[in-house]
């Protein structure tokens, strides 16, 4: 609790002690209770922001008790109050938030058969509901939102697996209650029922929704009028992704956890915060909408010609965030330079609405008509605000003159003090005669006269002693007197008055909360679609194209990310998937680029179904439902799991879930265990996709998977080329048909550094390893021929046997004659 003292918010007991601890602020003592010292830490008011932005990035609450009484009237302690609670999920202000990233608040109601989602964003007024199948979806789910803070029922078991989750809070069960939450939802947004929103089946999610509402209510202490709706989304309208996909495909994280080289990094050149925080909930929620995606393509299509993005994104960079800026104004704690922002957004709509005319796309003439024009609001907050206000209205000094005349002449009165002053001490000094006399005013004592202590005997008669101090004394005159009363009161006057007409002037944007937030939406989708168009044109992207036809083709395919941390020239590649090929088998070396052409395939899909153009020269493809990867190798040390059983884990999630219509990226599956183990597994999970005819690449050093063309004739090989040069690899990156010859597994160790006499050693095992390794066939149910350039893989746990000792096995020694045992033994001499 942030306690308000004077100039300073004061914590005591523990509070005090762990913010000593969290904020690096010095921990001292006031008072005693109970015999002890009351441990107390303090921050200073006026920099408050600086110290609750760094409590909230590490997940603490804090509740602001601020004195609401006036100091001067107030007998005792002057009364305080609870104005706010500020939650790492409700946070509001501009300096506690990251611009370009969505700040949500979630809850979740329900059982492992069905759940109930509600997800608020009370920094925009986004509102929104679904229900959920199962854990694994809703896992995926909150791994997509990434919520600041998720509430739970309190009556839930403990350890369950969302609680790994930052921000968890258990909430009272009746918070959850639906004909409570139906009643709560109807009356904030005015309506007799939830059948307009799409709601009215919902029972578990609208238990969710009302949580939300009252924990927002609870912690703003102030109505919501910027929340006016709730939205029903439904997972099959997307393309589904799972936490392990996302990490896998870094789309706006990379897997160290930063923002450098992901697809937002590179895609998001938006103008304003708004645009980049929605590029990123589309690159997050790709749809499955063919009408949408193809409306979204033509926007960019006309954007592109005549460049015509060229002259819209820089208006758009004088409109800034003005959607955070409304829900400030809506929980009624915009600052002055919030409304000075929407001022300036305002007065630039004009020029932005001439320069959309004449726009053919549909879509963006919807657009158009959304970005409406506010002459009236727009020449209210010119008169009404300063060019450059402060940053806060506690001093005053944000209305601009001729505003209000009341203000004005109390202002006046009060500015004019300094002049009445020097007339007075000019006065005086004649009057008196008295050079040394000054006149003053310090915020304790008010305005005085003083004089220097030799000449005070000298004062005329009407001079009231006001203070002693060590070398002068302080008089007031009843002129002086008079003037104080009437100066110091008009400061006071025009400080309130002034706060007055600033909450009137909130009122008025309060009752256009409604048509700005449609603006400010449309903006933000115009934003995106001007970012996709510039992208499209300095990244050379091209337009995708949607088929009835289940296929996926793409031509000179090129990773967006990788193209642009690359100092060569990247290589591009073909990837032809269809109803006869539904799987690729992926061999070659590794650094040779398997992953890197298995993830370029995910990231075109996936801008494809944003409604992007992608990196390709052509692509040609029908729509996925679901896009899964099992790349790459890591443990979860937390939740117990090994490296093979994570991997084992999101195998069975894909194998469970994975349909016809869904992309699957396979990547070195089966390496975390023994030779056979691992290649068994493979074999069996590539047969398993094959089945359910899914888009599949599969990248494997288990050369054996080769031969499984033969028996699914919806598999075919493809293979990363490379080749050596005086003992040392070179990869080419050309994707070409067919099977790798070999995987240049030692030459790929050369170039990491491996010391020169462990390489030697290592070709020396390998030809011993190759030279004794079996050549019989491969077992009966993985059919197909050998050949020389597939040796067999020797499982690294356990001995393959010697052929010599299978024979000796089948013998029977005491059915020999001694001749037999003795032939028997030559024979095995010369055999080894």
């Amino acid at each position: 609790m942030f306690y308000r003292m004077g100039d300073f918010y004061e914590l005591f007991y523990e509070d005090a002690k762990r913010a000593a601890s969290l904020l690096d602020i010095t921990l001292t003592a006031r008072g005693q209770s109970a015999g002890k010292s009351i441990p107390m830490a303090g921050i200073p008011f006026h920099s408050a922001e600086g110290y609750l932005a760094r409590l909230v990035k590490l997940g603490e609450s804090v509740v602001i008790c601020e004195q609401i009484g006036d100091p001067a009237t107030s007998k005792g302690p002057v009364e305080r109050q609870v104005v706010r609670i500020i939650t790492p999920g409700t946070v509001s202000d501009e300096a506690l938030l990251d611009e370009r990233r969505d700040n949500l608040l979630t809850a979740v109601l329900g059982d492992e058969k069905l759940f109930g989602l509600a997800v608020l964003d009370i920094t925009s007024g986004r509102f929104s509901v679904q229900e959920i199948k199962g854990w694994e979806a809703l896992l995926a789910e909150l791994e997509r939102l990434n919520p600041a803070e998720l509430m739970i029922p309190d009556d839930w078991p403990q350890n369950l697996p969302l609680e790994k989750r930052r921000g968890v809070r258990r909430r009272a069960p009746w918070e959850f209650d639906r004909d409570t939450a139906f009643k709560g939802l109807c009356q904030q947004f005015g309506t007799q029922d939830l059948k307009g929103f799409g709601c009215e089946r919902l029972t578990l999610a609208i238990g969710a929704a009302g949580c939300l509402l009252t924990y927002a209510k609870d912690t703003q202490r102030t109505a919501l009028p910027h929340l006016r709706n709730l939205r029903h989304e439904r997972l099959d309208d997307t393309v589904i992704l799972d936490g392990a996909s996302r990490r896998n495909l870094e789309l706006d994280t990379n897997l160290s956890g930063g923002r450098d080289n992901t697809l937002q990094s590179v895609m998001d050149r938006c103008q304003t915060a708004m645009g980049s925080r929605l590029l990123t909930r589309w690159l997050n929620r790709p749809l499955r909408d063919r009408a949408v995606l193809e409306a979204r393509q033509d926007s960019i299509t006309c954007l592109l010609e005549h460049y015509r993005f060229e002259n819209i994104q820089p208006l758009l960079k004088d409109i800034g965030d003005i959607e955070r800026i409304l829900a400030r104004i809506g929980l009624r704690n915009a600052r002055p330079r919030d409304l000075a922002r929407l001022r300036d957004a305002l007065a630039a709509l004009p020029g932005l609405q001439v320069t959309m005319q004449g726009l053919v796309a549909t879509h963006l003439n919807d657009l158009a008509s959304s970005i409406r024009t506010y002459p009236e609001m727009a020449d209210l907050l010119a008169r009404a605000i300063i060019d450059n206000p402060p940053a806060v209205i506690r001093d005053g000094g944000v209305l601009k003159r001729g505003y209000d005349p009341e203000l004005d002449e109390l202002q006046s009165l009060s500015e004019n003090a300094g002049q009445f002053l020097m007339d007075l001490e000019a006065r005086e000094k004649v009057r008196t005669g008295l050079a040394n006399l000054k006149v003053g005013y310090n915020r304790i004592h008010g305005y005085f006269i003083e004089l220097p202590r030799v000449q005070a005997a000298q004062a005329p008669a009407d001079y009231i002693r006001r203070q002693t101090l060590k070398g002068a004394e302080r008089f007031i005159t009843p002129e002086l007197k008079a003037f104080e009363d009437k100066a110091l009161s008009a400061k006071s006057r025009a400080l309130t008055r002034e706060k007055a007409l600033y909450e009137q002037l909130l009122d008025m944007l309060i009752e256009q909360l409604a048509p700005l937030q449609e603006t400010a939406g449309a903006l933000a989708e115009l934003d995106v679609l001007s970012n996709l168009a510039e992208r499209a044109l300095n990244l050379d992207l091209n337009r995708p194209r949607f088929t009835e036809e289940p296929c996926l083709r793409i031509e000179q395919g090129r990773h967006p990310v990788v193209e642009q941390v690359l100092e060569t020239p990247f290589v591009a590649n073909d990837l032809a998937l269809d109803n006869e090929t539904r799987m690729l088998i992926i061999t070659g070396p590794n650094m040779g680029g398997k992953s890197t052409y298995m993830r370029q395939t995910a990231l075109i899909v996936l801008l494809a179904q944003i409604g992007s153009f992608v990196p390709a020269t052509t692509c040609e493809l029908s729509l996925v439902d679901r896009i899964f990867t099992r790349i790459g190798s890591s443990d979860d040390l937390a939740g117990g799991r090994s490296t093979f059983m994570v991997e084992m884990s999101e195998t069975a999630n894909i194998l469970h879930n994975a349909s016809d219509r869904s992309l699957v990226l396979m990547d070195e599956v089966g390496r975390g265990t023994s030779t056979f183990d691992g290649l068994s597994l493979a074999w069996s999970a590539a047969e398993h996709l094959a089945k359910l005819r899914a888009y599949t690449l599969f990248a494997t050093h288990y050369f054996e998977l080769t031969v499984l063309p033969e028996n699914e004739p919806v598999v075919a090989n493809v293979h990363l080329s490379a080749t050596e040069h005086n003992e040392r690899i070179v990869f080419l990156h050309h994707v070409l048909p067919g099977p790798a010859s070999r995987s240049y597994g030692l030459a790929v160790a050369q170039l990491a550094g491996v010391p020169d006499e462990v390489i030697q050693r290592a070709r020396n095992h390998l030809m011993r390893l190759e030279a004794t390794s079996l050549s019989h066939d491969l077992p009966k149910q993985q059919p197909g021929p050998r050949t020389a350039m597939m040796p067999m893989q020797t499982d690294l746990f356990a001995n393959v046997p010697h052929p010599i000792l299978e024979d000796l096995a089948q013998i029977n020694p005491d059915e020999l004659t001694p001749r037999a045992a003795l032939e028997l033994l030559y024979n095995l001499k010369a055999r080894l």
